[in-house]
Order: C-alpha cells, then sequence, then structure tokens
C-alpha cells in the first residue's frame, strides 16, 4: 500500500510539474506568437477531397487569420523536460514514446511553420510553401509506424496483441504494417482540432485513460509520462477554451496520435483506442463518410460539413456545446474503455 501511494505521489508530481511549467510558459509563448503574427496568412478554401469549404469559412473564417497556431508547442516540449529532470527516462517503457513525440512533434510543427509562413517560402513550389501536403504528413507517419513496429518486435521482443475477451495472438513480423496501420488511423483523428477546446480535452481524456492503465499495471514511468502529458494538455486547454489564444495545429495533433499508439502498444490495450478514442473515429468516420459519399453520388453529401463538428456548428449548436458535448461522450468512453481492460485481459 505504502509503495503504491509513492507511485501515485511521482505520478501526480509528474503532471502537476507539467501543468504548472505549462501555465508559466503559455502566456510568454501567446505573446511570441502574437508579436510575430504566428497564425494563416489566408482561410483556407478547399477541403482535403476538393471542394468549398462554406461552412468552415463561416465560422473560422476570421479566427483562421487572426489566431495564433503552435499551441501544441507545450506538449511537444514539457512533458519530455518533466520527464528528464523527475528520472522518467526508461529504457523500457517511456524513452521509445517520448522520442516518438518529440519526432512527430517535430514535423508537426514544420507543417505549421511553412502555414504561416507561407509567404517567405513561396520558392518551395506547391507541396511545401503552404504546409506540408497531406500525403507527405501521411508517408511520414507510415513510415513512422513502420519504424516503431519495427522496434517493437526486433528490439523489444513483442509482436503480440491482446484482443479483449480472446486473449493474446503472436502475429510476428506482421506486427510491423499493423502497427503502422493503427498509428495512420489514430492520425486520420487528429481532425478532431477544429473548435476551441475540444482537442485539448479530448486528449487530455484519452491519455488520462491509458495513464490510469499504465498504473494500475505498474508501469509508473509511463504512467507519469501519460500525467505529464494530460498537464501539458491542460495547461493548453486554459488558453484554448473559447475564444481561443492559440490553437493547437499540428505540433500537438500529430505527435499526440503518434504517441497515443505506442503509449496504447506499451499497455497492451492496442484494440482499445477505437473505444477509448471513439472521438477520433467519429471524427475521421465522418471525414471518410462524406469524401466517399461526394465520390460515389456525384458530389452529394452525407453531412452539411465534415468533420463532423462542423456539422453541428452548420445546424446551429455552439461551440460550447458541441465542445462540452464531445467532452462527455469522451468520458463516457474512458470509463467503458477501463473496464473492457481490466474485466477483458485475463
Amino acid at each position: 500500500m505504502e509503495n503504491i501511494s509513492e507511485n501515485l505521489l511521482q505520478v501526480m508530481g509528474a503532471g502537476v510539474a507539467s501543468l504548472f511549467l505549462g501555465l508559466m510558459l503559455a502566456p510568454r509563448l501567446i505573446r511570441f506568437l502574437i508579436q510575430h503574427q504566428m497564425w494563416r496568412k489566408k482561410v483556407r478554401t478547399q477541403a482535403l477531397g476538393g471542394g468549398d469549404l462554406p461552412v468552415f469559412t463561416k465560422f473560422h473564417g476570421e479566427g483562421e487569420v487572426h489566431t495564433p497556431r503552435f499551441g501544441g508547442v507545450l506538449v511537444w516540449l514539457i512533458p519530455p523536460a518533466v520527464m528528464l529532470v523527475l528520472g522518467f527516462l526508461t529504457k523500457t517503457q517511456t524513452i521509445l514514446p517520448v522520442a516518438v513525440l518529440l519526432i512527430a512533434s517535430f514535423v508537426g510543427f514544420l507543417d505549421d511553420f511553412l502555414q504561416v509562413a507561407e509567404g517567405r517560402f513561396a520558392k518551395l513550389g506547391k507541396h511545401f510553401a503552404g504546409g506540408l501536403e497531406f500525403k507527405y504528413r501521411f508517408t511520414f507517419i507510415a513510415f513512422l509506424g513502420l519504424v516503431v513496429g519495427y522496434l517493437f518486435v526486433f528490439v523489444l521482443g513483442g509482436g503480440a496483441v491482446h484482443i479483449p475477451g480472446l486473449g493474446y495472438f503472436e502475429i510476428g513480423w506482421w506486427f510491423v504494417p499493423f502497427f503502422a496501420l493503427v498509428m495512420l488511423a489514430t492520425y486520420s483523428g487528429g481532425v478532431i482540432d477544429g473548435i476551441d477546446g475540444l482537442a485539448g480535452g479530448s486528449f487530455a481524456l484519452m491519455f488520462s485513460a491509458f495513464g490510469a492503465i499504465a498504473f494500475f499495471e505498474g508501469n509508473t514511468e509511463l504512467a507519469a509520462l501519460c500525467a505529464a502529458i494530460v498537464g501539458a494538455l491542460l495547461s493548453f486547454l486554459w488558453f484554448n477554451i473559447p475564444p481561443a489564444k492559440f490553437y493547437m495545429g499540428e505540433a500537438g495533433v500529430m505527435g499526440l496520435t503518434a504517441t497515443l499508439t505506442v503509449v496504447a502498444m506499451l499497455t497492451n490495450s492496442i484494440f482499445l483506442i477505437p473505444v477509448i478514442g471513439i472521438l477520433l473515429v467519429v471524427e475521421s468516420g465522418s471525414v471518410i463518410v462524406q469524401l466517399v459519399s461526394k465520390k460515389l453520388r456525384r458530389g452529394k453529401k452525407v453531412f452539411l460539413a465534415a468533420p463532423i463538428h462542423h456539422h453541428f456548428e452548420a445546424k446551429g449548436w455552439a461551440k460550447e456545446q458541441i465542445t462540452m458535448r464531445f467532452w462527455i461522450i469522451g468520458i463516457v468512453a474512458v470509463f467503458v474503455g477501463i473496464a473492457i481492460r481490466f474485466l477483458g485481459y485475463g
């Protein structure tokens, strides 16, 4: 009991340290971003699959060109720093997810930077001048997933997955492409970063869930990492609730989705991502359904706009309503996912 209390204090300490460090740094970061006008210079007018974005332009056009990006920098840099200072970096539990967070967030940061500095990089051509095209981000995440999957199998000695209620299944080297696909699917849910407070609160819930699973498994260092990420997300969220002072951007989304996949695997809970991360599934799924519908039904749409949070905006829901109702769904998903984890894993 004493050991559990000590471990809990360590985990909570990582979260609290990350939270207060973020709260101290965020105002300075926001001032810097505003001073240097680190926001898009043009409103997006084209959807991922082509076509206009009238709903997005109506509700977000003004904020898009006057609200800084790069809020994800807090999540990119603070958790690794806290883990290093508190001595929570270990070879078997946290070095891999921290490395993934740093690498993926750096690429996301590069994308954000190219977007806000579009005019300065016109010579780079259309592929990079307005940010990294989706195909390049997609390729990077696929490559990162393959590398991490390889490390799991051939360095950490993994290669098995657990399906709740059915047990462990050894899939050998097939784990490598499987893991890459899961990381891609998780990243596709990053479109949730579209309304003030939505992404920050949703990711905080997801990492809280996997952190709890890690803690009760005895993976204290991994639980501390999740707590540090949650702390950084809460400090970001403090300034991102309506009206947002800055947006998360790819600097946060890319690192968080990639790290979430690694953490899920380290807790033997990779098949719980669709449950705990149900909001990512719904957001990504709505985009896919919309694209397929427009392709097969000669431009006819299922939703007024996609991702689905923009659909609700178009129907007249206030941003705060959408965000808080999504959070409620996320809270329920967290409890369901944790219950499945401990009832379905023998």
